[in-house]
């Protein structure tokens, strides 16, 4: 089973050119799924059924996980078996017409704008560190770029004469953005006070460096949002995610189109991006509620 799932790796990996997240998220999903069939006594993919694929998701269930984790494990499931097939390693796939949990979507926290400039206004621009962390946090909130995104970026992707960024997202796929004029100056500042006093020797072509003169990592940024977060005070929970809802939500609320929005974060499909306008509405009837009289 390992073998077989080594391979569907490489088939994704080569034929799809999925994002190294998504590949560990497939390869993890897979091997505790065999490793269950194996202490279910099934050490034959050939001879599993439906009925196995249902107790791996009851399993999963029995153990609290939740529904949007077994809906993902399904569908690397389903992705696997459909790869057996294809290549012959299976005659049949047991987990055609088995339908995924239904996952209820959360609206995605959001900051106001003021939320937004408290946490932008956070580091200490006196340090190169400072410097550093205001240059991130205004690129993510002028970008709507993912996290791994941002510490992928090296500094060929910065043209700040031309206002944009070039960045690679799902799948590998590139997309250029348009910075704003404070993301620019921020930039600016950074790769003229603060990157030199971080970069030790050799040459380093990431953007954003550790205190080791290294590629800073997708860890380190979230140490770094969450210092942040206390210092603001914020009664909401903030993650590295919270700026690239916060970005898509104000652009929608200030009449920018749904298209735009969904090229701008790299969305493949559109009902992605549509969980905005339900939390553009919501603000509505917070706005409507606490302004109107008779409300």
């Amino acid at each position: 089973m390992n073998e077989l799932i080594t391979q569907f790796i490489h088939y994704l990996t080569v034929e799809r050119g999925l994002a190294k997240n998504t590949l560990e998220s497939y390869q993890r999903d897979l091997h505790a799924y065999c490793a269950y069939l194996e202490r279910e006594n099934f050490t034959n993919l050939n001879e599993t059924n439906r009925m196995q694929i249902m107790g791996y998701l009851l399993h999963l269930q029995e153990q609290g996980r939740a529904t949007a984790t077994l809906s993902r494990n399904l569908a690397s499931i389903r992705a696997f078996y459909q790869f057996l097939l294809r290549e012959k390693f299976i005659d049949k796939d047991p987990s055609v017409n088995l339908e995924s949990p239904k996952i209820e979507k959360k609206l995605p926290q959001v900051l106001s704008v003021a939320e937004v400039e408290t946490l932008l206004n956070g580091p200490d621009t006196r340090l190169p560190s400072g410097l550093r962390d205001k240059a991130m946090l205004e690129l993510l909130y002028a970008t709507g770029i993912r996290v791994s995104e941002l510490v992928s970026l090296n500094l060929s992707d910065v043209n700040l004469n031309m206002g944009f960024i070039k960045c690679f997202g799902k799948g590998s796929k590139e997309r250029i953005i348009p910075l704003g004029r404070l993301a620019i100056a921020d930039v600016s500042r950074y790769l003229e006070r603060g990157r030199p006093m971080l970069k030790k020797r050799g040459q380093e072509e990431a953007l954003f460096l550790n205190h080791h003169g290294r590629r800073l990592s997708r860890q380190g940024f979230w140490k770094i949002i969450k210092k942040y977060a206390q210092l603001a005070n914020s009664h909401k929970e903030i993650t590295p995610h919270t700026l690239r809802h916060s970005f898509a939500t104000h652009l929608l609320e200030n009449g920018a189109d749904l298209r735009s929005v969904q090229e701008m974060l790299g969305h493949a499909d559109i009902s992605t991006t549509q969980i905005y306008t339900h939390v553009t509405r919501s603000r509505l009837k917070e706005v409507y509620a606490k302004a109107h009289p008779r409300a």
